[in-house]
C-alpha cells in the first residue's frame, strides 16, 4: 500500500524584520522538546543569501502555527577563511548524554568554482538555545572522490555504533545557461563517538541520468525490518522527494512511487518539495518540509496514518 501525506500547508515564513533572518527556512531539522513540542532547526538567509540557523517551535497536537521563533541566531557563520564563513544549514539533531548535537554543513564561496560545502558537529549545553562549534575545521573534510561535497549528514546511533548518511561528490555540470551544477551521490560512513568522522565512505545511491545530478538531506528512519529513506531528488530544474528502503542501510532500494506526495499545482510547494523530515506521534506521522526556492517559500506540514506509513 502506497503511503499518502495530507497536506496540512504553511508552517512558518519569516517576515523579514530580523537582518540575519530576511528570508527562508532551509532544511527543516526537528529535535523533541517534550511530548508535544518538536523544535525546528532552520537556516534563514541575510540579504547577501548568507545562511544562519534558528529554531521555530511546534505543538505536535496543532502542528500548523509555531508557538515561538528564535531570535537569534543559535549557531552562526564561521570565521572569515574557514569551512562555513558563508553560511550554515541544520541538518540533523541529536541528543547525546546532557548535551544535543546538531550535525550541519557548511558553504565557502570560491573563485574558480562557485563553493564548497563541508560538514561538521556543534554541540548546547543549554537544551539546543545555542550551539558552539567543536572545531573550526570540518568533521567531514575532504577526501578522494569528495573533494568538493561532504554534505547534508543524518546522524543516529545504531547497535553501538554511530552511523551517517550523507552527500558526496568532486564534480561539476552545467545547465543550459552555462551555469555550473554540482553532481553528488549518496554516501555512509561511521564513527566510535559521532564526533570523528575520519573514515571510509561507502557509496550507496548514485543519481540516475541524464536527468538527475544529485540528492539533498536524506532522512533515515530505523524499523523492525531495516531501514526506510526519505531523500531529495535533485534534477537540473529543482528537487522532489524521493524513498527507498535497505535491510542493512548500505544497499538501499528505490521506490519512489512510495513517497506519497509532490508539488501542488499552485502555491508555496507547486515547483519543489524538498528537505523532507518525518516525527512520529502516537496517532500519525507529521512531515515538515521546503517547497518553492529551497526555503525562499518557508517550511510546511504533511500528515499520514502510521497504518500506512508502516506498509513497506
Amino acid at each position: 500500500m502506497t503511503m499518502r501525506w495530507r497536506k496540512l500547508g504553511p508552517l512558518y515564513t519569516p517576515d523579514g524584520s530580523q537582518a540575519w533572518a530576511h528570508s527562508h527556512a532551509m532544511s527543516p531539522t526537528p529535535l523533541a522538546v517534550s511530548d508535544n513540542v518538536v523544535r525546528l532547526y532552520v537556516a534563514h538567509l541575510d540579504e547577501h543569501s548568507v545562511g544562519r540557523i534558528g529554531y521555530v517551535d511546534v505543538e505536535l497536537s496543532n502542528p500548523t502555527r509555531p508557538t515561538a521563533v528564535a531570535q537569534h541566531p543559535v549557531l552562526d557563520i564561521g570565521a572569515p577563511g574557514t569551512f562555513d564563513d558563508s553560511g550554515v544549514v541544520p541538518l540533523c539533531a541529536v541528543r547525546a548524554g546532557t548535551q544535543i548535537r546538531l550535525y550541519y554543513s557548511g558553504f565557502q564561496l570560491h573563485r574558480k568554482i562557485p563553493y564548497t560545502i563541508f560538514s561538521s558537529v556543534a554541540v548546547s549545553d543549554d537544551g539546543g538555545a545555542s550551539f558552539k562549534r567543536i572545531s573550526d575545521v570540518p568533521a567531514l573534510d575532504r577526501i578522494p572522490g569528495e573533494v568538493f561535497f561532504r554534505a547534508a549528514p543524518w546522524v543516529t546511533y545504531d547497535n553501538g555504533r554511530w552511523r551517517m548518511w550523507y552527500i558526496g561528490g568532486g564534480a561539476w555540470t552545467e545547465d543550459e545557461n552555462g551555469k555550473m551544477l554540482p553532481r553528488y551521490s549518496l554516501r555512509h560512513t561511521e564513527s566510535v563517538d559521532g564526533i570523528d568522522w575520519r573514515n571510509s565512505s561507502v557509496e550507496c545511491l548514485t543519481p540516475r541520468a541524464p536527468l538527475e545530478i544529485g540528492f539533498g538531506r536524506p532522512f533515515v528512519q530505523r524499523h523492525a525490518s531495516g531501514y526506510r529513506m526519505w531523500f531529495s531528488i535533485r534534477e537540473r530544474e529543482g528537487y522532489h522527494l524521493g524513498y527507498a528502503t535497505s535491510t542493512d542501510g548500505l544497499v538501499w532500494t528505490r521506490d519512489d512511487d512510495e513517497t506519497g506526495i509532490a508539488q501542488s499545482e499552485t502555491g508555496w510547494d507547486s515547483e519543489m518539495v524538498c528537505y523532507a523530515a518525518i516525527v512520529p506521534t502516537p496517532d500519525e506521522w507529521l512531515m515538515f518540509y521546503n517547497g518553492n526556492g529551497y526555503g525562499r517559500t518557508g517550511v510546511g506540514v504533511a500528515v499520514a496514518k502510521p497504518d500506512r506509513c508502516h506498509a513497506k
